[in-house]
């Protein structure tokens, strides 16, 4: 009995070889694949995490000088640097001299010159008619001629008178009456003289001429024209042709001018520059624009145009100070500053004062002694306290 119970509960059991058998064959392959899915992919993450994290550089190694900005310095030291004032201003005759009718005018005849002439000191620049004028002149010249053909008379008289005032033919006071009307006759003649010499002199006067020699810069009358003492200025002349710029400037420059040096000045529109200098600087302020004049004298030059507009450049002397190229000087709100380095190449701010800037690069006035390690470049990018590697630049560099 028991035989047949455990045969029969063995007939019960499903069989491994019957059609369900590839069913459960696949169901633990899938299990056991998926098992093995799960541990790669823990795996592989556990590996990830360990392998992204990058072992710590030891202090002041490789990892860290790459950190360090590479900083251009330089050690400047001190130049003598020039002083330039620029200002603007107009140009001008150095000693213009306007010209009018000194005589009593009259119609223009002639008109000899023409702007941009040069004459001669005495020169007729144009000619006023002077048909009465001259006959008045032969009038006095007739009286003169007249004067002193009474005085040869007067003069004969009295010797004769002489000569018989011996013998006793001739008083003596008629001899002191002919030597008076011979001493008046002579005073006729200078009287006569002088009239005649007064005439000329007005009619030499109606020649309108150059008082000095030097350049017409005007010419405002023409033939025909009637012209008197109260015509105005007809002609505008140049003394010498001498030229001046009259540079306006501020009362902190004008302390700094002194006669006798060297300016230069570009016209407006010209790139050609003239050298002058200072020959006066005015004594006074303008209170309104607080503002002086300094006159910069310039030797005539056709590109030189009186009323012309221009711009100076007045050496106003030199001193020694540090020169930095524009790179090296920064500004923010609080002013201009550079970064110097300290003896742990630390870059400290230093504040500064601007002095003279020109193409060799920029004064400082105040700030610097000129022995430091001055930053030349990259200083925009750095921080105060930012250690930085230096590379040393020559100053003429």
């Amino acid at each position: 009995m028991e035989y047949e119970a455990k045969a029969i509960g063995e007939e019960d059991r499903p069989a491994l070889t019957g059609p369900e058998a590839p069913a459960r064959r696949r169901r633990k392959w899938i299990v056991a694949a998926g098992l093995l899915l799960l541990v790669a992919i823990v795996v592989g993450f556990l590996m990830s995490r360990g392998g992204g994290e990058a072992p710590a550089a030891p202090e002041g190694g490789a990892a860290g000088n790459s950190q360090v900005p590479r900083v251009t310095v330089m050690v400047p030291g001190r130049e003598s640097v020039q002083s330039v004032v620029t200002g603007t201003g107009s140009l001008a005759a150095r000693r213009e001299m306007p010209i009018g009718v000194a005589g009593e005018g009259g119609e223009v005849t002639r008109v000899l010159v023409e702007p941009g002439s040069w004459v001669r000191e005495g020169q007729v620049l144009a000619s006023v008619d002077r048909s009465v004028q001259a006959q008045t002149a032969e009038s006095l010249e007739a009286q003169v001629r007249v004067a002193q053909a009474d005085a040869r008379i007067a003069q004969t008289e009295l010797d004769r008178s002489q000569q018989l005032v011996g013998r006793g033919f001739v008083s003596k006071a008629d001899l002191d009456r002919k030597t008076a009307t011979r001493d008046s006759a002579r005073a006729g003649v200078r009287v006569a003289e002088a009239q005649l010499a007064e005439a000329r002199a007005r009619n030499r006067r109606l020649d309108i001429r150059a008082p000095a020699a030097g350049l017409v810069l005007t010419r405002s009358v023409e033939p025909g024209q009637i012209v008197s003492s109260g015509s105005g200025t007809l002609f505008r002349m140049a003394m010498g042709g001498q030229m001046e710029m009259r540079v306006q400037l501020s009362e902190s420059d004008m302390a700094r001018m002194t006669v006798g040096v060297p300016a230069e000045v570009t016209p407006v529109g010209s790139t050609q520059t003239f050298r002058g200098e200072v020959w006066q600087v005015s004594p006074v302020i303008d209170p309104d624009t607080r503002q002086g004049i300094v006159r910069v004298a310039l030797s005539y030059d056709s590109a030189l145009r009186p009323g012309g507009f221009a711009t100076a450049r007045i050496l106003s002397g030199a001193r020694a100070a540090p020169l930095l190229p524009e790179s090296a000087v920064l500004s923010d709100a609080e002013g201009n500053y550079v970064y110097v380095l300290d003896a742990k190449n630390q870059a400290q701010r230093r504040s500064v004062t601007v002095g003279e800037v020109s193409d060799a690069g920029v004064a400082i006035a105040d700030g610097l002694a000129g022995t430091e390690r001055v930053v030349v470049s990259a200083g925009a990018f750095l921080n105060p306290g930012q250690k930085v590697d230096p590379t040393l630049r020559k100053t003429g560099g």
